[in-house]
């Protein structure tokens, strides 16, 4: 069995130019807002475009060029501030900031709404952040938490249990409780399983971090394994249920559950519009193929403008360049003039 999150990039990517089938709604993913007319100040300084909000990610995409677009998962954003910026269609204008990190590269975003005197680009992006930054417990693997209140399980939001099982065993290493009596919940959106001495004792695994759902042969006899997803640690949980005929049964109980979840997921952010937004395929453009040639080996980065430099202060030394016959300001490394030509051209 493989795991949702395996294949989920939207919310923990940051991805420039993707594809029209990219850019389509996962199962699960929502469209909350669309802002029709907003410039991507950092990179697209003058070039109008739609900024569409989904609970999992930002796209932005040029009005005039489609193919020239962003995908901004939330998982990725650091911080979310206002601050004046220079726009091209605005001049000097208030702007949303948004400083990202992915796979150790920060980059920075800077989204203006040409639209004057609306504050919807701010509250939409930062509302859905925080309803997303709030609501974790659906999506990632966590232990000791305070998931447990009088021997109860705290639910979530569209959270539903759909079985408690007592007298189950945690078998698993010593990084989370080995040998320890509990308890199970099963629910529409994870399983949790806490020890009955100390309910601090716990681990809750939603169904998107979990890869595979198996019985094994162990030392104790047959047990229920749970193998999470690399991104949530690769855990490998071990659960001891008697007899053998109600193990069956609850492997059977969360591989269906799994399944379900699969096909429609619940990220768990809730966060709605007064105003309903157009559905995304009345939306979308028709992909026109450029008519143009493009050389596979030619190297072009669209992420280079947006490299976010915090800790620059001032402009770096001078130092005189024998290939254009000036002072310039030193390159940082791994950059070349011809590389930096290749992104203007």
């Amino acid at each position: 069995m493989s795991g949702v999150l395996d294949v989920l990039w939207e919310d923990r990517d940051v991805r420039f130019d993707i594809s029209p089938q990219q850019m389509k709604m996962r199962p699960g993913e929502v469209l909350i807002d669309c802002l029709e007319s907003v410039e991507d100040t950092k990179g697209n300084n003058g070039d109008r475009g739609r900024l569409l909000v989904t609970n999992l990610r930002i796209i932005w995409r040029s009005l005039s060029l489609p193919r020239v677009n962003l995908s901004v998962g939330y998982n990725c954003v650091i911080n979310i501030t206002t601050r004046t910026a220079n726009s091209k269609l605005r001049g000097q204008t208030e702007a949303l900031y948004i400083l990202t990190k992915c796979n150790n590269t920060r980059f920075e975003f800077i989204f203006t709404n040409v639209v004057p005197g609306s504050p919807r680009l701010f509250t939409s992006v930062i509302a859905v952040h925080r309803a997303y930054e709030t609501s974790k417990m659906y999506r990632d693997l966590k232990l000791r938490s305070a998931l447990i209140q009088n021997k109860q399980l705290r639910l979530l939001p569209q959270e539903q249990i759909y079985d408690k099982i007592n007298g189950v065993w945690n078998l698993s290493s010593d990084q989370i409780c080995t040998g320890n009596l509990g308890t199970f919940f099963v629910t529409n959106v994870r399983i949790v399983w806490h020890a009955n001495m100390n309910d601090s004792f716990n681990v809750s695994i939603p169904y998107l971090q979990i890869r595979s759902i198996k019985v094994r042969d162990s030392k104790f006899g047959l047990a229920l394994v749970i193998e999470s997803s690399q991104q949530s640690g690769g855990y490998v949980l071990g659960f001891k249920i008697d007899p053998v005929e109600k193990l069956q049964e609850a492997v059977k109980e969360i591989n269906s559950l799994h399944k379900v979840y699969s096909a429609n997921p619940i990220f768990g952010v809730d966060y709605e519009m007064e105003e309903k937004p157009q559905p995304l395929e009345d939306l979308t453009v028709e992909h026109v193929q450029d008519d143009v040639e493009i050389e596979s080996d030619e190297y072009t980065d669209a992420f280079v403008a947006y490299f976010a430099d915090e800790n620059k202060q001032h402009d770096g030394e001078p130092v005189f360049s024998e290939e254009l016959g000036l002072a310039i300001e030193k390159l940082k490394d791994g950059f070349t003039l011809q590389g930096l030509w290749e992104v203007l051209t």
